[in-house]
């Protein structure tokens, strides 16, 4: 186990992490902040983003075996919004809790392409379910955008429209081939997924507050913020996913992991949605 554990950390992760580090505190040299802070707040990101590391990588290794794993960790990787979610549902903030999971939509399909990149494996992997794959993204990266655009009054009919329009683009989604591993596990599978997963989704809830904090002391541009740094990073496990995935070979489980991914974030805004009108729209 410590070995796969050591295995798991690579030039990439050293990389970005050191870029993490750079940004903030740079920013705060630049524009003012607080460098002490930024850069205990950048230290917070990279410890964040490596127990998100180890979780997928634990995950994926324990899944390695079992048909569907594409589909599977595209509903794994989509625990901390479904935690932000409940949270925003138990205080009372619907619409930021549904508008949470949407976001990543738009992220998701660019980090699928970084990683394809990254993996070597661009052209082999767009060429993976062609079709679906740019409708599934395009389709749920437009849902995504109807929600922020669309007036309150309209939220029914969004709700109504996404539902149908999601169910059947995961019903017709690729299915996938039985691409289990020969090799054995490096560890016992039945003792460290679940542990596994509660770290996915406890540190993927706690990673937008982090770098949140970062980013307030580092006094970074807020577009440069919102748009680059929060959205890439709080997608940080399903890029992780990617990587692991495509670097093991399987590329429709890549594929898979970001469309079925897109497809639960409009799932659990539509649960937000839904319990916003149900409520009487008191919140």
């Amino acid at each position: 186990m410590k070995q796969f554990l050591f295995d798991t950390i690579g030039h990439l992760d050293l990389v970005i992490w050191i870029l993490v580090l750079a940004f903030f505190c740079g920013s705060a040299l630049l524009f003012g902040g607080d460098i002490n802070l930024a850069f205990i707040g950048a230290a917070g990101v990279i410890f964040e983003m490596v127990l998100i590391a180890l979780a997928i990588e634990i995950i994926i290794e324990c899944l390695k075996k079992t048909k569907g794993i594409g589909t599977i960790t595209g509903f794994i990787t989509n625990g901390p919004e479904a935690v932000c979610l409940l949270v925003g549902l138990i205080a009372g903030d619907i619409i930021f809790a549904a508008s949470t999971p949407l976001g990543s939509n738009f992220m998701n399909p660019i980090l699928l392409i970084i990683a394809a990149l990254i993996c070597r494996q661009f052209l082999l992997t767009f060429s993976t379910s062609r079709l679906y794959t740019i409708i599934t993204l395009v389709t749920t990266a437009f849902m995504a955008a109807g929600f922020f655009l669309l007036p309150r009054t309209l939220y029914p009919i969004w709700l109504l429209m996404v539902s149908v329009v999601s169910i059947l683009l995961f019903f017709f989604r690729p299915k996938e081939q039985d691409h289990g591993e020969d090799e054995d596990y490096s560890f016992n599978p039945t003792f460290w997924l679940l542990p596994a997963i509660i770290t996915l989704m406890i540190t993927g809830y706690f990673l937008d507050p982090v770098v949140t904090f970062a980013a307030t002391h580092s006094h970074a541009p807020k577009g440069v913020i919102g748009f680059v740094v929060l959205a890439t990073l709080t997608s940080w496990p399903e890029f992780k996913s990617c990587i692991v995935l495509l670097g093991r070979g399987n590329r429709l489980a890549a594929i898979l992991n970001i469309t079925v991914s897109n497809i639960t974030n409009i799932w659990l805004a539509g649960i937000g949605i839904a319990a916003y009108l149900v409520s009487g729209a008191k919140y």
